[in-house]
C-alpha cells in the first residue's frame, strides 16, 4: 500500500511485488468468475419463479452415472459433489501457496488473517445458536453462515466499479481462503453420512499414492487425473462429502518451485493456472444454477424472518460475519502491536467485514447437506440469498464512500513513470510517491 512503512508491524501495508503478482492474478480470475456466477444465480432464480419452474426441477433432478459404482446421481449431486471438488482443490492450493509464499508463511504475518477469519467463522455460528435457541428451532444450521464467497464478493467490487487497494483485497482473500477450509472441516467433521471403512481406506490409500508421486517428482497428468478421480470415487462412497478430496489434493501439491531443476512453476502454481478458470467460470456458476433456483414468494420470504433457523442464518451472515471479522482483527491488531497502514482507517476494515457476509456457494452448500426436508432447504437456501444481498447492499454503501481515497492510493500504487511494468513505489520506497503528492 502506497506511503505505509513496511514490515510486520505494518497492517495492510504494501505487498511485495511478486506476491502482489500472484494475489492480482488470482482475483481476476475469481472476479470474472463472480460476474458468471452472478449470472447464473440470477438464471435460476427467473428460471425457478416463472411458469416453467417444472422444466427447471426436472433437468436438476436427472439421474445419469454408474449405479454399480454408487455414482448414479442427479444433476444436481454432480455439481454439488463433483464440480465443487474443482474448486475446493484450487482451494486448496491456495491455502497451500499462502502457507508457503503468503501472508500465513510465518506467525507473524499469519496471526491478523487467521484470528479474523476465526473469528468470522465462531461469531455467526454462535449468532445462528443464539437464535435457533431463542426461537425454539433446530441447532444443526449452525456451519450455514460461517463461510464468504470471495467471487461473490469480488463481483459486487467488479459492480460497483471500486478502486479498493491490493491490499484490502488480498486480506478479504487470505480470510476466504481460511474460511473455506474451516468449512470444509466443517462438512468433514460434522456432516458426514453412514460411513464404509473399505472405500474411505481406499481414499485415503489414493492420497497416500498422489503424495507419493508429489514426492518423488512424478509428472504427467495421465498419472494423477485418473488417480485423483478414484479417491475421489471413493471418498464419496466412503461417506465423507466428496469435495474433502478435493481440499486434500490441493494441500498436498508441491507449491515451492525446485529452483535445481530450473522450474518455471511448481505442480501446485501450474495446476492452479488450469483449473481456476475453470473453477470460477464453470464449476462454481453451474452449481449455483441448480443451487439457486428457489421459489421467492411472500410467504417464503415471511418465514426468513419470522422462522428460527432462516433468521439465524440471515443475522448470522450480516451480522455476525461483520462483528466477528472487525472485532477479531481489532483485537488481534491491538495485542500483537500491528499498526494500521497510516492511509486507511478501520472503517475500511468495517466495510471488508460487512462485504464478507456474502457467503452465497459454500452456504448454499452445507444448507443442502443439513437441511434433508426440501421445505427446510427452500427456506435456509432463501435465507442466504437474502443474507448475501444485505451484506453486499451494506458493503456496496460503505465502500462508495471510501472509493474517492481508493481511487487515489490505486493509482498511487500503480504510479509506473519510468514505464518498466513495475509500479515506482515497489521499487523505490516513498520518496516518488511523495513527490507526486506534492505534485498534487
Amino acid at each position: 500500500m502506497p506511503a505505509a512503512p513496511r514490515g510486520p508491524s505494518v497492517f495492510l501495508g504494501l505487498l511485495p511485488w511478486p506476491e502482489r503478482v500472484q494475489v492480482a492474478r488470482a482475483l481476476r480470475t475469481e472476479t470474472v468468475g463472480g460476474l458468471v456466477l452472478l449470472i447464473a444465480a440470477l438464471v435460476a432464480l427467473v428460471w425457478a419463479n416463472t411458469p416453467w419452474r417444472g422444466s427447471y426441477e426436472a433437468l436438476r433432478d436427472v439421474h445419469f452415472g454408474t449405479a454399480a459404482l454408487g455414482l448414479e446421481l442427479s444433476v444436481r449431486h454432480w455439481t454439488a459433489d463433483g464440480l465443487l471438488t474443482v474448486f475446493f482443490l484450487v482451494a486448496g492450493i491456495e491455502l497451500k501457496r499462502e502457507f508457503v509464499a503468503g501472508r500465513l508463511r510465518t506467525p507473524a504475518t499469519a496471526v491478523l488473517p487467521v484470528v479474523a477469519a476465526v473469528c468470522g467463522m465462531v461469531a455467526p455460528a454462535g449468532i445462528y445458536l443464539a437464535t435457533a435457541a431463542a426461537g425454539g428451532g433446530r441447532a444443526d444450521g449452525w456451519a450455514v453462515p460461517m463461510a464468504t464467497d470471495i467471487a461473490f464478493a469480488l463481483a459486487v467490487l467488479a459492480v460497483l466499479s471500486t478502486h479498493m487497494p491490493t491490499a484490502l483485497r488480498a486480506f478479504l482473500l487470505t480470510l476466504a481462503v481460511v474460511d473455506d477450509l474451516g468449512a470444509i472441516l466443517v462438512i468433514a467433521l460434522f456432516f458426514t453420512s453412514r460411513l464404509n471403512p473399505a472405500a474411505l481406506a481406499g481414499a485415503v490409500g489414493g492420497l497416500v499414492v498422489f503424495y507419493l508421486l508429489q514426492r518423488f517428482g512424478v509428472r504427467g497428468w495421465w498419472w494423477y487425473v485418473p488417480l485423483a478421480v478414484v479417491t475421489w470415487a471413493l471418498m464419496y462412497n466412503g461417506g465423507v462429502h466428496a469435495t474433502v478430496a478435493g481440499v486434500a489434493m490441493g494441500l498436498i501439491l508441491r507449491c515451492a518451485r525446485d529452483q535445481d531443476a530450473g522450474e518455471d512453476a511448481s505442480p501446485g502454481e501450474r495446476t492452479e493456472h488450469l483449473l481456476r478458470p475453470v473453477s470460477a467460470g464453470f464449476a462454481v456458476p453451474l452449481f449455483a444454477l441448480f443451487a439457486a433456483g428457489v421459489s421467492i414468494s411472500v410467504p417464503v420470504l415471511g418465514q426468513v424472518f419470522t422462522r428460527p433457523e432462516p433468521l439465524g442464518v440471515v443475522l448470522g451472515l450480516v451480522v455476525g460475519k461483520a462483528v466477528g471479522i472487525f472485532g477479531g482483527t481489532y483485537l488481534a491488531a491491538r495485542y500483537t502491536r500491528a499498526r494500521l497502514n497510516p492511509d486507511l482507517a478501520w472503517a475500511d476494515v468495517f466495510a471488508l467485514a460487512v462485504l464478507a457476509g456474502i457467503g452465497f456457494t459454500v452456504a448454499l452448500l452445507i444448507g443442502e447437506v443439513t437441511f434433508v426436508d426440501p421445505a427446510d432447504t427452500e427456506r435456509i437456501k432463501a435465507a442466504v440469498l437474502v443474507g448475501s444481498l444485505l451484506a453486499a447492499g451494506m458493503a456496496a454503501v460503505l465502500v462508495k464512500r471510501r472509493n474517492s481515497i481508493y481511487r487515489r492510493l490505486w493509482e498511487e500504487e500503480h504510479l509506473d513513470e519510468d514505464a518498466d511494468g513495475i509500479p515506482d513505489v515497489c521499487q523505490r520506497g516513498t520518496g516518488r510517491l511523495n513527490r507526486a503528492r506534492r505534485r498534487r
